[in-house]
């Protein structure tokens, strides 16, 4: 599958070299072609690099790994290399000006992922993967047990491509928790993950959802 990786921070770096073990055709992209990241994550993995604008253009599935002060107006101004396809939105809405913990940029009302929906009406958008770590988005089972990741978004064959994405990833405990307005519940669960991640003092671990 072509798969284009926007951003070039932890997420896009392992989630990307990932994607390329796994056989996709995976192209990261940056805000210039000529950008040392992307440079060295094509001669590293054996991937494609390019700008944004490439990267969207690439994939059939398109995964928004840039940070989330940022994301909104980059993606904004892909509308048209982004129409009618699947953009997967890992991206949160963390604010680290004030120090740690951070705080939510958009809460309670509305969420970064429905803000990018609007910005892209023609995009399929689907909230998942943010509430883990980037090594865990690729492993699961780093975290032993029963664990859960979400999907939010408004369309029902979007969120399915998604799911069958995330289970080749290895995930098996996978909810879909409504449309693109349920986002923001999975946003809102960041500033208890950060909590977690000082307590327990590593990113390897994750939310179990447990059923009667």
């Amino acid at each position: 599958m072509k798969i284009g990786m926007l951003g070039t921070g932890s997420v896009g770096q392992t989630v990307g070299a990932k994607l390329v073990a796994m056989g996709h055709d995976v192209m990261m992209g940056a805000r210039a072609a000529d950008n040392e990241k992307v440079l060295a994550f094509a001669q590293r993995t054996g991937g494609r690099a390019g700008t944004f604008a490439d990267a969207a253009r690439h994939g059939e599935i398109v995964i928004n790994g840039t940070r989330g002060d940022t994301s909104l107006a980059m993606l904004a101004a892909l509308a048209a290399e982004l129409r009618g396809k699947v953009l997967i939105d890992v991206s949160n809405p963390l604010d680290f000006s004030a120090g740690f913990p951070p705080h939510l940029t958009v809460s309670n009302t509305d969420s970064l992922a429905e803000q990018i929906q609007r910005a892209l009406p023609e995009t399929f958008v689907v909230k998942s993967l943010n509430t883990v770590t980037a090594a865990v988005m690729i492993e699961p089972a780093r975290v032993p047990g029963h664990h859960t990741v979400f999907v939010s978004g408004n369309d029902q064959h979007a969120k399915g491509w998604v799911m069958d994405f995330l289970r080749s990833l290895g995930w098996t405990s996978i909810i879909d928790l409504g449309d693109i307005t349920s986002a923001r519940a999975a946003e809102q669960l960041l500033p208890l993950w950060v909590r977690l991640l000082g307590v327990l003092g590593t990113a390897d671990f994750n939310i179990a959802v447990m059923k009667a």
